[in-house]
């Protein structure tokens, strides 16, 4: 296990009194945007903070952006400080999707030049399956001063350079939608059913086992190849509905040492906030 971007649930519980560890959780329910709150309030790991998918880890609806644009950066710095956060400290994020939301925090960070996140292998899940203490209720911190944030912006394209680059054949567009959102046969979400003509569909789930743990690193790098034979890495461009599972594959990449990779951050909601480009069913 890559302990820079993975623990494991023990690892986490024998590290809950190092004073430099921040923990958030980012549970998260797109049809139900309360529920994630009410959840961590109910019961988390002792000393979680909650980060809203909505508020915290995006930022305010565009009419081009999608459903989940980026968050600016002098939000996202206000929201670390009132975690206590400051350089230095590590975070540790999870939710109960094995990632698929925590994933964006981890990502962000990363964009925001602050390699500091690791992902809790599993989330709340195996944290439970290993019956380690839960508490609730409110986690009161000493918020810290905001720090100055830098956006890098060179790790995500817009939809007009998505469309370019797909035109010129230079990159390999990788969706993490399920199968049949992929294909058009549902859509719960998105008002257009369908996908980006020449993306690929690569969904998150493929990078976890039965148990909602990540696949060893060999096994991701196998699962992957089928993407990185097409292209050179760093021509991998992720993206799902919103920009927010995307960032799970990102992960999953890293854990196989396939780094480079960007995120198409509007992804599909925010490609069909232009009726003139096209959709494939």
């Amino acid at each position: 296990m890559n302990q820079n971007l993975l623990w494991s649930a023990q690892q986490l519980n024998g590290a809950l009194s190092d004073d430099t560890l921040i923990v958030v959780d980012c549970r998260f329910a797109l049809d139900q945007p309360g529920a994630g709150y009410s959840a961590w309030l109910e019961s988390h790991i002792p000393g979680a903070h909650y980060a809203h998918l909505d508020n915290d880890l995006s930022g305010p609806l565009t009419s081009s952006g999608g459903r989940h644009p980026l968050p600016a950066t002098s939000a996202f710095s206000t929201f670390l400080a009132r975690l206590g956060w400051e350089p230095g400290k590590k975070l540790v994020v999870y939710d109960n999707m094995s990632g698929a939301v925590a994933g964006r925090l981890w990502w962000l960070m990363r964009y925001f030049g602050h390699d500091c996140a690791v992902m809790l292998d599993g989330g709340l899940s195996a944290w439970q399956r290993a019956a380690y203490r839960l508490e609730s209720g409110e986690v009161i911190v000493e918020a810290t001063r905001p720090v100055k944030l830098l956006e890098h912006r060179g790790m995500v394209l817009s939809s007009s350079q998505v469309s370019e680059s797909l035109k010129q054949n230079n990159i390999v567009l990788v969706d993490a939608r399920t199968p049949e959102r992929f294909a058009g046969r549902v859509e719960p979400l998105d008002r257009i059913a369908g996908h980006i003509p020449g993306s690929v569909n690569y969904p998150f789930q493929l990078n976890l086992d039965a148990n909602g743990l990540f696949k060893p690193a060999k096994e991701l790098r196998e699962g992957l190849s089928v993407l990185t034979k097409r292209s050179d890495s760093g021509n991998l461009v992720h993206m799902c509905g919103s920009g927010v599972t995307a960032c799970h594959n990102l992960f999953a990449a890293e854990l196989a040492g396939i780094g480079g990779g960007k995120l198409y951050a509007g992804s599909w909601s925010g490609w069909i906030q232009d009726p003139s480009r096209p959709v494939a069913p």
